[in-house]
């Protein structure tokens, strides 16, 4: 039978994908993402493939990161201002190879004045060039300096590759909501977001954030998550009302302003945050005293 002759071009088409994913996961108002998540989930506990050509532990784990991935945005990957390592502008060449050498990184920020300006990027292949060729070390490195791009916090991820991509730039500057820098995100660092942490001969081993003391405290960097604090001190520090991602974050959170070296935080659980390393803009390192037990009742 003829197409109606007011059908959209892709009606049809459309009709037919309706009809296929009828036909495979039956007529339900579950969407695919949740069809195949569930079905994931069904086989979390598989140590390998049923079959031939099914889906490894891996696969399945990629599948879950890539189905999640457009629920994060820029403020949620990537290296948080704390972590960035930038250069200034007025940086003679030589301190610019220097640093390139030390911090191990491909491209490196520039900042005017301080971290909030950033005016662009170094790419470490334009220093090479120079070193490799043997061309005059240039007076400044202004002649050096790329565009990168910029993003607020709130732009997706998925939006935010597809920039990347297009504009064929691997770096962005993260803003927050009064145009400072919040962070700053990389292409490796939405590539990791879906096949796990990619690390290379360059990369130092994993940082411990958190070490247990004497007495059931706990030595914390104020970078740890608190779905780590969670999983590896005590489920209930992870119960706050605030959109905070990590322990320094929620020590403020619950001193209501940036609390200083020596000043201690209660958290609801009986938990005490004790700053033990911070400046003006945020709080390095913490001390988690346990929850004083309960006092014994005494029958009269």
């Amino acid at each position: 039978m003829a197409e109606a002759p007011n059908a959209a071009p892709g009606d049809s088409n459309d009709s037919i994908w309706r009809g296929l994913k009828s036909l495979i996961f039956g007529a339900q108002d579950e969407s695919l993402r949740d069809q195949l998540e569930d079905a994931i989930d069904r086989h979390e506990g598989d140590p390998a493939p049923d079959a031939k050509g099914d889906l490894t532990p891996l696969e399945r784990q990629m599948v879950r990161n890539l189905l999640h991935f457009s629920e994060r945005d820029a403020g949620d990957v990537g290296v948080p201002r704390a972590d960035i390592v930038a250069v200034e502008e007025a940086t003679p060449f030589a301190d610019l190879v220097a640093l390139f050498a030390d911090a191990g990184h491909s491209r490196l920020p520039v900042y005017r004045d301080n971290l909030d300006t950033i005016i662009g990027m170094v790419h470490i292949k334009d220093v090479f060039n120079i070193l490799a060729t043997g061309a005059e070390h240039p007076a400044s490195i202004a002649g050096l300096i790329r565009e990168p791009l910029y993003a607020p916090m709130s732009r997706g991820a998925l939006d935010l590759l597809a920039d990347m991509r297009q504009k064929h730039v691997h770096l962005t500057i993260v803003l927050d909501e009064y145009s400072g820098t919040e962070g700053l995100v990389t292409f490796e660092d939405l590539i990791e977001e879906i096949v796990g942490e990619v690390e290379d001969e360059h990369d130092d081993a994993p940082q411990v954030l958190m070490t247990p003391l004497d007495g059931g405290a706990w030595e914390a960097d104020a970078r740890a998550e608190l779905e780590d604090a969670a999983e590896l001190i005590d489920a209930r520090l992870a119960e706050v009302d605030g959109d905070i991602d990590t322990l320094g974050g929620l020590a403020a959170l619950l001193a209501g302003h940036v609390p200083q070296v020596g000043e201690c935080v209660a958290h609801p659980s009986g938990w005490m945050l004790e700053v033990t390393d911070a400046d003006e803009r945020r709080v390095n390192r913490l001390r988690l005293h346990p929850p004083r037990p309960e006092p014994e009742d005494i029958d009269a």
